[in-house]
């Protein structure tokens, strides 16, 4: 049964904070402070909600959920706007993945490979430009203004992975059918969309009704100001190109996994499930009876029988959800594991050669061209994925546990 812990200082906060944790301990140092910012803002609403995973980040704790009235604020969606995940769950024996052999080993290396070639990973982008409907759409619409991106750039990076915790694995669920998740988000366009924002709100600060400290990192755009709209478009614009990233990348996967299967397994795929859910992103929904902006910062929604997704990290389980719309958290949930240790710390702390062998013990195939920062994403680096889904059974409902069998990372 999860636990909600209520954090309250008032000579501190202006809202209680409500953390989906066991115990105050669980949160760092970092991330209490950032937590306690938050609570402190004059336009918080309600309370701020932090998810299991939570772990301190950029102005917002990461696993942070915030709602303000007619308040938009850059840094409490993040720098990768529109982050995400798509699944896609197959008729497919996952099995064969390991038993069935091919001239460039198993089945399951032979699909690595194959993504390989046909994704760009890391800092690599396409080098011919891409069809992309979301930007299409938007042609002499948005205006591309300063350090905002050229809209020219998104053509050449629809349907790439990036790098960090991004992934796309293949796995197996509990019932031993095959699946394809994919973790990306709005790749550098999303980052200099929130880092222009971002800059706007600071150049505004002493012009606008709340004074917020500029140590806590969340300068404040109002929702219907002249910034505050371009702001929403530009948003939006991230969420879709977001959104058509994964399905870029999704097809692709789903084309090389399936014509591997037909040539050496003589198999036909058919994907009986597809489920898209962002985690980096700001709503205006409706809660407590109020119209509030809803910022998720790793954290997903969950409305009553909404589908959600919440990876492990590489080489453990990942999760197929229903959320309960459990109101305290702004029926939101967890977004993944949650880092328990910094990218550096753990490059200190574990081997590139402890982090291959880990995978290879555990029978998943890797697929990365630079292995020297593997360590940055090893499972032990991050929270345990059965300690953060049990501390959320009031926010969602697992419905299938997915074993990562092969990844491919940037």
């Amino acid at each position: 049964m999860s636990l909600v812990l209520r954090l309250f200082d008032e000579r501190k906060q202006v809202v209680p904070i409500l953390a989906w944790l066991q115990d105050p301990e669980q949160l760092d140092a970092t991330c209490r402070q950032q937590a306690e910012n938050l609570a402190s803002l004059p336009f918080a609403f309600r309370h701020v909600a932090l998810m299991p995973d939570t772990h301190g980040g950029f102005g917002m704790p990461i696993g942070g959920v915030l709602a303000c009235e007619d308040i938009l604020i850059p840094n409490a969606v993040g720098v990768d706007i529109g982050c995400g995940v798509a699944f896609a769950r197959t008729n497919i024996p996952a099995k064969v993945l390991g038993e069935v052999q091919t001239s460039q080993g198993t089945l399951a290396q032979a699909m690595v490979s194959g993504i390989m070639r046909q994704i760009p990973t890391g800092f690599e982008h396409h080098q011919s430009r891409q069809p992309c409907r979301t930007l299409d759409a938007v042609q002499g619409q948005v205006q591309a203004k300063g350090d905002l991106p050229d809209l020219e750039e998104g053509y050449y990076q629809v349907g790439t992975l990036g790098g960090g915790n991004h992934f796309i694995e293949l796995q197996e669920d509990q019932e031993g059918k095959l699946g394809i998740m994919v973790h990306s988000g709005s790749r550098n366009f999303g980052y200099k969309t929130a880092r222009h924002f971002n800059q706007r709100a600071k150049a505004m600060a002493g012009d606008l009704r709340y004074e917020v400290p500029p140590a806590y990192d969340l300068a404040y755009l109002p929702a219907n100001s002249s910034d505050g709209q371009r702001y929403r478009r530009w948003l939006q614009l991230c969420l879709d190109f977001a959104k058509e990233n994964r399905e870029r990348m999704m097809r692709i996967t789903q084309q090389v996994v399936a014509d591997a299967l037909k040539r050496y397994a003589k198999l036909d795929m058919d994907v009986t499930l597809e489920v898209q859910a962002h985690h980096n992103y700001a709503v205006l929904e409706e809660h407590f009876g109020r119209e509030v902006w809803v910022h998720r910062k790793g954290a997903i929604a969950a409305n009553k029988g909404q589908w959600g997704l919440i990876p492990g990290a590489m080489g453990s389980y990942s999760y197929v959800t229903k959320g309960l719309g459990n109101p305290d958290s702004f029926c939101s949930c967890s977004h993944g594991a949650g880092r328990a240790m910094g990218r550096k710390e753990a490059l200190r702390s574990f081997s590139t050669e402890e982090v291959m062998q880990d995978l290879k013990r555990r029978g998943v195939v890797l697929g990365k061209i630079k292995k020297k920062d593997t360590a940055e994403e090893y499972r032990l680096a991050y929270k345990n994925i059965e300690d953060v889904m049990a501390l959320q059974e009031d926010l969602m409902e697992p419905i299938w546990k997915l074993m990562t069998k092969a990844v491919v990372k940037g």
